[in-house]
């Protein structure tokens, strides 16, 4: 009688998983820390008694499990606080709706209402300090002179005026700034506040934004200073 091989051969017998089925069901599984000393009990149970197990292996074995399974659950961990903090972040931008923040821009947008408010990087001082506010093409439309001398951050306003006292048109302006430093003009960093209109809840693979009136979206880890509430 000749036996047919097939059934050797990956094929499976009749309610039966062949090989390939329980490697693919295997493959899928994971080994829980219950699993891993059962295995080991197993290993103990059958191994030569005139060829025993080593016990730096053994100790080598849990100490590679025990590692893989506690950097499996910080990842979890570290996932619930990336969502608590994501969380924390929303609520704190949500309350500066409203509110004028300082950005990391020399660009301001006039709204024909309230005034442009910036800040000068004086450094460690500067004289003779004038405020150059430009419009998109270039054009000068307004200068301001910061009397005397000047250190550090120094506040300033422009109240949307051009030189001809006239008010300028709604839109974006360039702020730039030279004073003289050790008898010497030369250009200063200027820096703009701008109001916020809105805030976009990010994720933990993007930042949250908060939307400024005019300029658009920046991230909220960006934002310099927060201007206090005026009294109503």
């Amino acid at each position: 009688m000749q036996i047919n091989n097939d059934y050797f051969n990956g094929l499976k017998w009749p309610g039966e998983q062949s090989p390939a089925d329980k490697a693919a069901e295997n493959s899928k599984a994971q080994l829980e820390q219950e699993d891993f000393f059962a295995l080991l009990s197993q290993q103990l149970a059958y191994q030569d008694p005139f060829k025993p197990a080593d016990n730096s292996q053994m100790i080598s074995q849990m100490t590679s499990f025990t590692t893989a399974d506690g950097i499996s659950k910080m990842s979890e961990q570290l996932a619930g606080l990336s969502s608590v903090m994501t969380s924390s972040q929303a609520l704190q931008a949500s309350s500066l709706v409203g509110q004028k923040v300082l950005v990391p821009s020399e660009v301001a947008y006039w709204d024909n209402s309230e005034p442009v408010e910036g800040v000068v990087v004086a450094g460690e001082g500067a004289s003779n300090v004038l405020v150059r506010i430009e419009n998109e093409k270039g054009e000068l439309i307004r200068t301001i002179p910061l009397e005397g001398d000047q250190r550090g951050n120094v506040k300033f306003t422009w109240d949307g005026m051009n030189e001809a006292g006239e008010a300028a048109p709604t839109g974006k302006y360039t702020i730039k700034v030279s004073g003289l430093v050790n008898d010497q003009r030369e250009d200063l960093s200027a820096l703009a506040f701008a109001k916020v209109d809105s805030v976009t809840l990010g994720s933990a693979d993007s930042p949250t934004l908060v939307n400024l009136a005019g300029l658009g979206g920046l991230p909220l880890n960006q934002i310099l200073e927060i201007a206090s509430r005026k009294a109503a």
